[in-house]
């Protein structure tokens, strides 16, 4: 790019430059381009892994210039902290499904949901993505630990009118996560093929015990 066309067009995007100014393209422009990106990140750390997938590959596949990404996110772990919490959007209503009808059924409700997360394919290929990436590279766990401790686990224990609510989330999130890494990821058999609303019966009263019971 050259320097005319950087006088040219970086004064475009708002907010502050990280990284040199982003070159703009009738691709760039307009409000989707940040979402364009995020949907990019999600596919590629879905495709790749986290160790495999780079700025520039999301840029490529969003059609963007990587100037771009990082004008927008800054760095690879930023990108993927956003791709979590867009991905574990769904999981960020368990406390208003935890507070639904008192601890009275709590257990069933919370494996029930937490299932159904997993098994449509609209939100168990993003989930996909980030566990897997967890799973193999240091850097996206501890990303993954500390977004589920700020912004879910904290807000499930904030439910619990129980002596340890946070390790008590915690033992819940442990047991569902495994359940999730074995069927989904893993595929053990016979878990990996058994019937949803069978895995819920067995699960709801060992979630009930943690959450639930002094």
């Amino acid at each position: 790019m050259s320097g005319t066309d950087g006088a040219e067009h970086g004064g475009t995007t708002p907010g502050p430059r990280r990284r040199g100014r982003p070159r703009h393209s009738p691709q760039d422009a307009g409000p989707g381009a940040r979402e364009r990106i995020l949907q990019a990140a999600r596919d590629e750390f879905a495709e790749r892994g986290y160790d495999k997938t780079s700025m520039r590959g999301i840029a490529k596949a969003a059609g963007v210039d990587a100037a771009l990404v990082h004008h927008y996110f800054g760095t690879k772990d930023d990108v993927f902290a956003a791709a979590i919490e867009i991905s574990f959007e769904p999981a960020l209503v368990v406390p208003a499904v935890l507070g639904q009808g008192g601890t009275d059924g709590i257990g069933e409700r919370l494996a029930r949901y937490f299932i159904g997360v997993w098994e449509n394919p609209a939100t168990r290929a993003p989930l996909l993505a980030i566990v897997r990436s967890a799973l193999t590279n240091e850097t996206a766990a501890k990303v993954l630990r500390t977004f589920v401790l700020r912004r879910l686990l904290e807000r499930v224990a904030a439910e619990l009118d129980v002596p340890d609510p946070t390790f008590r989330a915690e033992l819940a999130a442990s047991h569902m996560v495994g359940i999730a890494i074995l069927r989904y990821v893993v595929k053990t058999e016979p878990l990996a093929s058994a019937d949803p609303e069978r895995i819920v019966a067995m699960v709801a009263p060992t979630l009930q015990r943690y959450l639930t019971e002094a």
